[in-house]
């Protein structure tokens, strides 16, 4: 019943802003034209389309929010005055009730709001979908006056979530059973990771441990501020951070006249996905532009400023470094290497001809290469790739949807910051460094580290196992053959590491001494 009620409730929605009739006029179809003026008959829709779109966006709840966040970032699939309304999403959902704010403050860190803070201001600063913020100031354990920004968890939300859920499994389950494309598409996988996501964003206490992930991996990279987390005043309703000082980054005007290197910044934001993708595979997932700023303070000029860590995403290295290799391919374009890959990660049967596959692939990225953004449709490419993979039956993973979800933020940003980035040129430099570092020395010295304590144990009890198969009667023999067997498996692979490396190295030293510097092939 709940889900009936829910799914009503978005029926009245769409039909109370009129998005049935923005549907139908998107069409140049004169006859759905036609019915768009006969359906919209004794409603009232004088308001701004976009403005009726992110409103019903707002009402419908969180889920919502957030898909029209990322439709934000794409100016280059929305007309520009949606595209312009849906960005009030970023920051400016309607905010509740201060008293409601100070109210869950004091229930969640036991003290009045006057004995925690010297200072405390009642008008949010910004507010979304999940939670507002205030900005504030206290004394830290060294007595020292810290200026804050307090994140409070907007009340309600669980039950909100978890009703639009609810409707996404059954919508996937349909889909799955109805749909030729149900099994490849996994829609119920994907609604399950959208599950783990949006839960895990309603506890502030994993929001701020990712933070602190995210602030010692970018700690040397010298591109990116994330504020500290002040743990004594952190809750899974309330979290207190270090208030970062910088302009948004949608304002690209102010950011130009205080001398920031805008192209600049756009190609470290390529930087900053791929190194925390392919270095970390820690990554922040929610990189909308009401999430990020640039600081124009002068020891930290033209950084980035990361904030909101609810959403983030993890890649296994297995993950990690087939999608790495799918990348240089790409960027080489070896399409052959590409559908190789494909096919042997198993996201396409393996019975799938390289030769077909590597055509199509062709056919679809080969018209995008050496253009900068601005001259690429991503509606195309999309469609495109899309009609591929129904085609050669490509299995979604759902353990990549945050990825996706990102990359196409990163991509609208980067057009918003520098229609003439060259993305492909420059995140190909990255990406073969990463590679090599992956077979190099380096690689081989922290596995050294990570595999030492464990080697340390195993060696010296590699004799005792040697008694004990001497000792043995014949019959038991071949179970600690197996036992023998399955230890040297254990090994093998670092001695197969420590001759592949030798070799490399060597290699890598006449090349040295032929060309003066190391060229990766």
């Amino acid at each position: 019943m709940s889900r009936l009620a829910r799914g009503l409730f978005i029926v009245w929605v769409v039909v109370r802003y009129g998005l049935d009739e923005l549907v139908l006029t998107s069409f140049q179809n004169p006859w759905l034209r036609l019915l768009a003026r006969l359906v919209s008959v004794g409603r009232s829709l004088k308001e701004p389309r976009g403005q009726r779109l992110r409103e019903a966006l707002e009402r419908l709840g969180p889920i919502f929010v957030k898909f029209g966040q990322v439709l934000s970032t794409r100016r280059d699939l929305l007309p520009l005055d949606i595209a312009n309304e849906l960005a009030k999403l970023q920051d400016r959902v309607p905010p509740f009730a201060s008293e409601v704010a100070v109210a869950t403050i004091e229930r969640a860190l036991g003290k009045p709001v006057a004995a925690i803070f010297l200072s405390f201001e009642r008008t949010p600063v910004a507010s979304a979908s999940i939670a507002q913020v205030h900005f504030a100031t206290l004394k830290d354990r060294s007595g020292r006056e810290r200026d804050v920004a307090v994140k409070v968890l907007r009340p309600g939300m669980l039950g909100v979530i978890d009703k639009d859920l609810a409707l996404m499994r059954v919508m996937a389950g349909w889909l799955e059973a109805l749909s030729a494309d149900g099994k490849r598409l996994k829609p119920r996988e994907v609604v399950a990771e959208f599950d783990k996501y949006l839960h895990d964003e309603l506890d502030l206490v994993r929001e701020a441990s990712s933070a602190a992930q995210l602030r010692r991996n970018m700690a040397g990279l010298d591109l990116v501020l994330i504020p500290e987390m002040l743990w004594d005043f952190c809750t899974t309703e309330v979290l207190v951070m270090e208030r970062m000082q910088g302009v948004p980054i949608s304002q690209i005007d102010t950011l130009r006249n205080a001398g920031v290197d805008v192209p600049k910044l756009a190609r470290d934001g390529v930087t900053l996905f791929f190194t925390q993708v392919f270095r970390d595979g820690f990554f922040h997932a929610d990189m909308h532009p009401g999430n990020i700023q640039v600081s124009l303070a002068p020891h930290t000029f033209g950084r980035y400023i990361s904030l909101d860590f609810g959403i983030v995403g993890t890649l296994t290295e297995v993950d990690k470094e087939y999608l790495a290799q799918n990348f240089v391919a790409f960027f080489r374009r070896d399409y052959k290497r590409v559908a190789e890959l494909h096919i042997e990660s198993g996201w396409v049967p393996a019975a799938t001809r390289v030769d077909e596959l590597e055509a199509a692939v062709r056919a679809v990225c080969e018209p995008y290469f050496d253009r900068p953004l601005k001259e690429i449709s991503l509606g195309m490419v999309l469609m495109r790739l899309f009609q591929t993979s129904r085609r050669f039956h490509v299995e979604i993973q759902p353990q990549l949807v945050l990825l996706q979800k990102t990359l196409l933020n990163i991509e609208g940003l980067g057009r918003d910051l520098d229609p003439d980035l060259d993305l492909w040129a420059t995140a190909k430099p990255f990406l073969e460094q990463w590679m090599l570092q992956q077979v190099g020395p380096q690689k081989l010295l922290h596995e050294l580290k990570a595999q030492a304590p464990r080697y340390a144990k195993l060696l010296p009890e590699l004799p005792a196992l040697l008694h004990q198969y001497l000792q043995r009667p014949r019959g038991s023999h071949e179970e600690l053959m197996r036992e023998l067997l399955h230890e040297q498996k254990r090994t093998n692979r670092l001695m197969q590491t420590l001759v592949a490396v030798a070799i490399g190295f060597s290699v890598g030293v006449v090349l040295v001494q032929l060309s003066g510097r190391l060229l990766w092939l």
